[in-house]
This record gives structure tokens, C-alpha cells and sequence, in this order.
């Protein structure tokens, strides 16, 4: 049945707009303005610029190294975020097909390290890494993004996997499968939806990050796309014009992976939410 549309649904959608607004404001503030010079940023930030020249892109590009840049943040993005489905998806199984004091206990851990912040475990951090000798390596932050983020897969992984049954994979292992392939033929499928929702949040997350390169990475040729922005902050003086193209090129990655997979984005957090 089609809901009749009145004042109640108008109003809604009013608010909605404005909010939008706010949310949009900003965004299209930066563009305006990665076009202007820095003396026109400087006189009037809320005007159109005078003259559109891509010259604040280039000099951007060039300063930031932003194809090493990206390549270093998409690479450190993709093996964190497959390294935290695979072990959470693993470790969610079991804890909740083995019921004993062992695996309650290790959920429990896991799960009291969110209320931990990472402000806390920066500097304990950094004495770790330094020790193991992973400070300024790429398999380093890869590790660490392990560390930080398996808890709230882990935990989400765990709500959906209660709702998956038990005779599927009991089928399958009484066909000769091992749990190792039960799990990865049989009950991981299933866990298609949480997966997007787990993808979704950590990849944009890890794309964006800003504190933990910070603390991990010092070598100029394994900064991310957030790092190399501070090129164009100066002790004296900010380069504005270099920085609002600077963050320009960091929000573009993140908007077109939204708008290429915002049906799959949408589906998969709702499934997940839904289900979990």
C-alpha cells in the first residue's frame, strides 16, 4: 500500500535537505576553492575564483608524489582489510560453534580492546613496533591495522554467524569435507552480507587514516595520501591553494568508490544489519 504523502513526510524531508546541506557545504567550499590562489583564499574564502586553472592540481601532484602516494594507501587499504575478514570471519566461527569457557573468554578479551582508545596505545605502539623492527614498513601498518581493527569485525562477524545453521556445513562434512573447507565453501558464502558491511567500513576507514601512519611511518617513500598532505603546511606560512587541491585528490578515491559501489554499499550494511 502507498503511503499518502502529508505534512509529517514534507517536514522529514526538509530537515533531511538542510542537513545535507551542511554535510555538502563544506565539500564544495574545498573545490571552489583549490581553484583560487592563495591571496584569494585569503581576502574572500566564500567567492568564486577569478581565474579556473588546474595550476594548484599540478603543483599538488608533483610535491605530494601522488601515484606513489596512492599506490602505498590503496596497497596498505587492501591487504589490512583482507587480512581482517579473513582471521575475523575465522576466529567468529569458531568462538561461536565452540561453546566453552575458553572461547567466551577469548571473545570477551577481543571485544574489551574497543573500549581501549588508540590515543592510550600510540606510544606502547611505537616501543612494540620499534622492537620488532616493523616501524616504517608497510607490512608493519598492515599488522598493526590487524591489531586495531579485528575487534569490531570480529564482533559483527559473531552476531551473524549465530543466525547461520548448523546443518549445512554438518552436511557438508558428512560428504568428506574438513571444517577448513566447510567453512570456506559452505558457511563463508553466507557471510557475504556482513563481509560487504566489514569491507565497507574498514577499507574507507584505513583510506582515511591519518594517526597511525603518523606514528609508524617516517619514511617519505611509505607515506599515504593523508601524511604527504603536510608538506604544505609551513612553520610561518599554509599553502591554502595546494591544500584544498591536496584534499581534493584524498576525497576523490574515497567519492568514486562510493558512487561505483553505493548499490552493493547500501545492500550490504543494511543485510548486515538486518541479519546481524
Amino acid at each position: 500500500m502507498k503511503k499518502e504523502y502529508n505534512i509529517a513526510i514534507f517536514s522529514i524531508e526538509v530537515i533531511l535537505i538542510i542537513l545535507a546541506c551542511f554535510v555538502v557545504f563544506p565539500i564544495v567550499l574545498i573545490f571552489i576553492n583549490s581553484f583560487k590562489t592563495n591571496g584569494e583564499i585569503l581576502t574572500n574564502m566564500v567567492s568564486l575564483p577569478e581565474n579556473i586553472s588546474i595550476i594548484n592540481y599540478v603543483e599538488a601532484v608533483s610535491r605530494m608524489d601522488f601515484p606513489r602516494k596512492f599506490l602505498n594507501t590503496v596497497a596498505i587499504s587492501v591487504f589490512s582489510v583482507a587480512g581482517i575478514i579473513l582471521f575475523a570471519s575465522m576466529a567468529a566461527y569458531k568462538i561461536i560453534r565452540v561453546k566453552s569457557k575458553v572461547s567466551s573468554v577469548i571473545y570477551y578479551g577481543i571485544l574489551f580492546t574497543m573500549a581501549i582508545p588508540f590515543q592510550v596505545l600510540m606510544v606502547p605502539v611505537v616501543i612494540v613496533a620499534r622492537e620488532m623492527h616493523i616501524v616504517n614498513t608497510m607490512q608493519g601498518m598492515i599488522f598493526m591495522y590487524w591489531g586495531f581493527l579485528l575487534p569490531m569485525a570480529l564482533f559483527l562477524y559473531c552476531g551473524f554467524i549465530k543466525g547461520v545453521p548448523r546443518d549445512l556445513e554438518e552436511a557438508a562434512m558428512i560428504d568428506g569435507c574438513g571444517q577448513f573447507r566447510a567453512f570456506f565453501y559452505v558457511v563463508f558464502p553466507i557471510l557475504k552480507p556482513i563481509t560487504a558491511t566489514v569491507a565497507i567500513i574498514n577499507i574507507l576507514g584505513v583510506f582515511n587514516d591519518f594517526m597511525l601512519p603518523l606514528v609508524m611511518i617516517s619514511s617519505e617513500k611509505l607515506k599515504t595520501i593523508q601524511l604527504s598532505m603536510s608538506v604544505f603546511y609551513g612553520t610561518y606560512v599554509n599553502r591554502w591553494d595546494l591544500i584544498m587541491a591536496a584534499l581534493v585528490l584524498s576525497i576523490l578515491p574515497a567519492l568514486v568508490f562510493f558512487l561505483l559501489f553505493q548499490k552493493q554499499i547500501i545492500k550490504g550494511m543494511a543485510d548486515g544489519a538486518v541479519k546481524g
